[in-house]
């Protein structure tokens, strides 16, 4: 691949389908969210209930949905070098192995649902709807995880058009089924409520699967059944996952720290936080399309040693991401209140909600950079640095500052300034150490 091969339709090729199926995961959440937020009893503790099991989720599958960027990151670099066929089995060694983890969290949380959501200061009818919630949903994980390791696979083949097919599948179902088994179809379906969102997401997410298995059999020759022993390359497999493993947990304590300090101040601010911490999911899988471009192509050009080109990629999607970044928020901007009344009717919620939403709409284009290049290390295989960062910016940056302004009292603003702080710390190092680290590559070849 040459330098001017990569043009904007050629990474739009690869970002706006990678962008479509990125946004499967949040919209079940959102999808949940606004359909909860509207019911006609307690609807604001259980919009809080599904924030806090999301927050949870969110961290379950971050961790162990890392499978997608190590599979992605090893298929690329041996498509680009010619050697594809020396890992063909490694997808789906890579699936089992996750899948099998996943029972075991389920095995694990279920059991200790109430005890885990106590952690997130979640109490009475709040935790009461948590642990009903969680304990449907955390059944669609180990489909979560299969669909998710699928779509690393596709990614590696540079294909993010038939994922996209299976996420907005998935989208639509979850929707649906949302609508009909929360609210109920008069004379066939009673309404479940908070149950039934937890049951539209499963069944989405099994749709999901039975997709993923038909477009890998379809479409690629890359077999499903597993074969040992195993592949050669499973031991920098399972050290990415270590490291991105280690990196996830970092992330997800300053997600925990957000939420149990938001739950702390209460019921109105938790549910506020709910809809602003969605909508910025939703934003940073929106901008996810051009980080899993990055993703796909740097791991490509890293296996056939073009630097040169790696350096223009890398220089596209900066530009291309920030103008992403600042069309969010430009668009946030102009539907500032709508977007709110989506999710609730409650107005003590909505003007906290109104108070901080400008923050999240402001740091778009700066998680635009940090996702991006998040993206083009995780197609580098450059799992190792990505971990020291992230244990910086959440343990030197995010939490020392989250603390401070709670002390100042600051309550959701002193939680979203926390954020992008964070935000801050975890993209500017990566851009430096990348151009420092290629450029002086690209001279020497």
């Amino acid at each position: 691949m040459s330098t001017t091969s990569i043009t904007l339709k050629h990474i739009n090729k690869l970002a706006i389908p990678a962008l479509i199926s990125g946004v499967s995961e949040p919209i079940l959440s959102l999808t949940d969210a606004a359909i909860i937020g509207n019911m006609d009893y307690d609807a604001t503790e259980s919009l809080a209930a599904v924030g806090i099991v999301t927050t949870f989720l969110s961290m379950l599958i971050w961790v162990l949905g890392q499978t997608r960027s190590a599979i992605s990151s090893i298929v690329s670099q041996y498509l680009g070098a010619d050697k594809l066929s020396e890992v063909k089995n490694l997808p789906a060694q890579a699936m089992f192995i996750i899948t099998s983890l996943s029972v075991l969290i389920i095995l694990a949380t279920y059991p200790f649902a109430a005890q885990i959501f106590k952690l997130y200061n979640a109490s009475d009818l709040i935790l009461n709807y948590s642990v009903d919630y969680y304990q449907i949903r955390v059944f669609g994980f180990p489909f979560t995880l299969f669909t998710i390791a699928v779509f690393g696979t596709f990614r590696g083949l540079q294909n993010t058009y038939h994922p996209m097919l299976i996420a907005i599948s998935g989208a639509i179902a979850n929707i649906v089924l949302d609508i009909a088994l929360v609210y109920g179809i008069e004379g066939f379906i009673p309404a479940m409520h908070i149950k039934g969102a937890a049951y539209a997401s499963v069944i989405a997410q099994v749709i999901m699967a039975l997709l993923s298995v038909y477009y890998m059999l379809k479409k690629t020759d890359i077999p499903l059944l597993v074969r040992f022993p195993f592949n050669p390359e499973i031991k920098r497999f399972i050290l990415m996952i270590v490291n991105l493993f280690i990196r996830t947990i970092a992330l997800n304590v300053a997600l925990y720290f957000g939420t149990s300090y938001a739950t702390k101040y209460g019921t109105t601010y938790i549910a506020a936080y709910t809809i602003a911490i969605n909508l910025w999911f939703l934003g940073a899988f929106l901008i996810d399309g051009y980080a899993s471009a990055g993703n796909i192509l740097s791991g490509k050009l890293f296996g056939a040693k073009n630097y040169g080109s790696l350096i223009a990629l890398s220089n596209k999607l900066i530009r291309y991401g920030v103008v992403v970044g600042l069309i969010i928020g430009g668009i946030g901007a102009l539907l500032y209140h709508p977007i709110g009344r989506i999710f609730t009717d409650d107005k003590a919620v909505l003007d906290e909600f109104y108070k901080v939403f400008w923050i999240i709409l402001a740091m778009q284009p700066l998680c635009a950079l940090a996702f991006i290049f998040d993206g083009v290390f995780k197609g580098l295989g450059m799992m190792q640095y990505l971990r020291n960062v992230l244990l910086f910016s959440t343990l030197l940056v995010f939490i020392p500052v989250i603390f401070w302004t709670d002390l100042m009292d600051y309550k959701l603003y002193g939680v979203f300034i926390a954020f992008t702080l964070w935000i801050i710390a975890r993209g500017l190092p990566l851009i430096i150490k990348f151009r420092k680290t290629f450029k002086s590559l690209a001279q020497n070849t």
